[in-house]
């Protein structure tokens, strides 16, 4: 037998048989990893779009803030978190990295507000204390625009006021913001009704320029014609009415503040558009100046004006219709004459009121009218005292009808309005007049006459003294004697008396009380009693007035 194999043949090999196709499977161990897929890219779609917006904003530093920790919040609930702090290339400023809810999408406008909230104190306002125990968190003020954005730049301080709170924001333009500051008051009839929002310089360097924002309802009363002030600290004025004191309320004294009025007009005034533009004056006087309609006169003077001063103010019987602006002296070298030019404002106003309806308007051709119609009866200026303790002067107004007829200079600019001295000048000319009636007096020829009349009353007088010498050597010893004789008579009397009543007494004691005898004894006696009382009294007066055994006794005066 042959060890060389054998090959085999082509028939011995079987047929390929095709077996079908079979259809896809999936094994039991695949299922468990296929769920985990689906549940893992559940996920991930889910959370796909349930992630936020994320945004970057920019601070100046970052104080306070911490990535993975610190907390964004609207109206003290959280809408994201800050994810990382980095440091701008130029190193000016921190660009913080948040990442907002999908609920917060519609606060990322382009006027929404960012600031870091932390414990702050700031003239009397004190907020962020919660920051203490919770730490920093940023807060969010929401805007109001339809413009999208996710780049912002964050504020240093919390806004005054949110961007959804009611109200009206105004302009006001200032030479200087006083004590003013970010929250202070904004008043109106003593009342807070708003507070600043911003005070910033202006570019020029000239003033600055005040935001404030007034809530509603009160923005209403805010008018194209309203005024506003300063009502910081106490206002002390000494003028020629005396001493005043204004003050607002105490928060302005401490912290600053702004009111403001509307005048009293007969017409309606729309309100104030929100940003319009107004001016912030330093008092209330000044800005109730500027609220009316003004005009200028010239006020010329002869006498002196000491005591008068810019700011002083022109009265009508007890009412301000004007001020005193400026103080000027005109000196003419061809006639050495002096005179004292006093520019005056004047509130026409304040007379045309009566004289017009609510439909009409003060006109320039209606206040001259009714100030010539006036000046021609007698309407003049003078200077008068305002102020005693002060000595201050006053422009005073008021109708003088014997003065000599005048009328107002309209050709002049300002016009010249006709002045009368006033009653110090005219007090002065009197004084004058009668020291120059006392200097005419012949005081050296009344002195000779003097000399004369006292040399006859010394005469007379030496003859009065003699006279009353010789009375005093005669007269009066005649009166000793005449008194030494009427107390002896008196003396006698008291004996009589002494011895009637021993005889009394006597009687008494014999005769019966109930007898008539007795009774006539006690009438007698009673009559004898009168007598003496009579002598008494009038040994009594003859002792105090002797002479009037001579001369008589004296009436008695009523």
């Amino acid at each position: 037998m042959s060890d060389t194999p054998q090959q085999p043949e082509f028939s011995d090999i079987p047929d390929a048989v095709s077996e079908p196709k079979r259809r896809f499977s999936v094994q039991l161990v695949w299922i468990i990893p296929i769920i985990a897929a689906l549940i893992g890219l559940s996920l991930a779609v889910k959370t796909f779009m349930d992630r936020g917006e994320t945004i970057t904003i920019t601070f100046k530093t970052g104080e306070g803030m911490e990535a993975g920790k610190t907390k964004i919040k609207y109206k003290d609930v959280q809408i994201g978190e800050v994810k990382g702090l980095a440091i701008a290339k130029d190193r000016s400023h921190v660009v913080v990295t948040a990442e907002l809810s999908k609920d917060a999408r519609g606060l990322l406008v382009k006027d929404t507000r960012f600031w870091v909230v932390r414990a702050r104190i700031s003239g009397g306002n004190v907020s962020g204390l919660s920051t203490l125990i919770g730490g920093s968190y940023i807060g969010v003020d929401a805007g109001t625009s339809t413009e999208q954005r996710d780049a912002f730049i964050g504020i240093e301080t919390p806004p005054a006021v949110s961007l959804d709170v009611p109200g009206s924001q105004f302009i006001l333009h200032a030479t200087d913001a006083g004590s003013l500051d970010t929250t202070s008051p904004v008043l109106y009839r003593r009342m807070q009704v708003g507070q600043v929002i911003a005070t910033e310089l202006d570019r020029d360097g000239k003033g600055v320029t005040i935001k404030v924002f007034i809530r509603s309802p009160y923005d209403q009363n805010v008018k194209s014609n309203t005024i506003f002030w300063h009502a910081s600290g106490i206002d002390l004025t000494l003028s020629t009415s005396g001493v005043k004191i204004n003050t607002e309320s105490m928060a302005s004294i401490l912290l600053g503040g702004i009111s403001f009025q509307t005048p009293q007009d007969l017409t309606e005034t729309a309100p104030a558009r929100p940003n319009s533009v107004f001016s912030l004056f330093p008092t209330r006087d000044e800005a109730l100046k500027h609220a009316e309609a003004v005009e200028t006169y010239l006020l010329v003077f002869k006498e002196s004006v000491r005591g008068l001063t810019v700011g002083a103010p022109v009265d009508l019987r007890g009412v301000t219709v004007g001020e005193v602006t400026k103080i000027n002296i005109a000196l003419n070298s061809q006639n050495s004459d002096l005179s004292i030019p006093v520019e005056i404002q004047f509130y026409p106003e304040r007379l045309l009121a009566l004289y017009r309806n609510k439909s009409q308007q003060v006109k320039p051709r209606d206040s001259r009218a009714l100030l010539d119609s006036l000046v021609a009866h007698g309407f003049r200026a003078e200077l008068k005292s305002g102020n005693l303790l002060t000595g201050q002067l006053l422009v005073a107004l008021d109708f003088f009808p014997k003065t000599p007829p005048a009328k107002i200079d309209w050709s002049t600019n300002p016009p010249r309005f006709p002045v009368i001295p006033g009653s110090m000048d005219q007090l002065q000319k009197k004084l004058m007049q009668i020291a120059q009636k006392i200097e005419k007096i012949p005081f050296e020829e009344l002195a000779g006459d003097s000399r004369k009349t006292i040399q006859s009353l010394d005469t007379t007088l030496k003859s009065a003294e003699k006279l009353l010498n010789n009375v005093d050597s005669a007269v009066i010893p005649e009166m000793r004697s005449t008194f030494k004789e009427s107390r002896q008579s008196l003396e006698d009397v008291r004996k009589t008396l002494a011895e009637t009543r021993k005889t009394l007494g006597s009687a008494n004691q014999i005769l019966d009380s109930n007898t008539p005898l007795q009774l006539d004894l006690r009438e007698t006696m009673r009559e004898l009693t009168r007598a003496a009382q009579s002598l008494r009294q009038l040994g009594d007066y003859l002792e105090q007035h002797p002479e009037s055994l001579i001369r008589g006794k004296r009436e008695d005066k009523p």
